[in-house]
Order: C-alpha cells, then structure tokens, then sequence
C-alpha cells in the first residue's frame, strides 16, 4: 500500500476538534485542489466534552460532511 500524500494535515488532540474549528478552511483548500487530511492524536478519552463514542460519531458524521 502507497502511503497517501497530502497539501494539508489538520491535528488535534480529539476527534472532532478539527472539524469544530477548522473544517470551513480545510474545504476551502480542497475546493482550491488541494488534498486534506485529518490526524487524531487520541480517541478523546480524556475530554471534558462528550464520550469517546460521541466524539467518534461526531467526528465521522463531520468528515463525511465535509468529504474528507
């Protein structure tokens, strides 16, 4: 397998974080050619914010959304 290449990695520390506060620009930038990726660093255990179940749905349904 090929390792994927691309223009623009958004990371945070929990799922759903990037797509909370930056998807807007990471679509712009796909819109514009550019290939976008998200990188998780947990599974958002340690969040104050919603179950990792949530935030993994949440995170799912997002990047769905916003086609990455």
């Amino acid at each position: 397998m090929e390792p994927m290449k691309l223009d623009i990695l958004a990371i945070s520390a929990h799922p759903d974080d990037i797509e909370l506060s930056c998807s807007g620009t990471l679509i712009a930038h796909k819109t514009q050619g550019y290939t976008t990726g998200i990188l998780d660093l947990t599974e958002g255990e340690m969040s104050t914010r919603g179950t990792i179940e949530t935030r993994q749905k949440e995170s799912a349904e997002a990047s769905q959304i916003i086609e990455i």
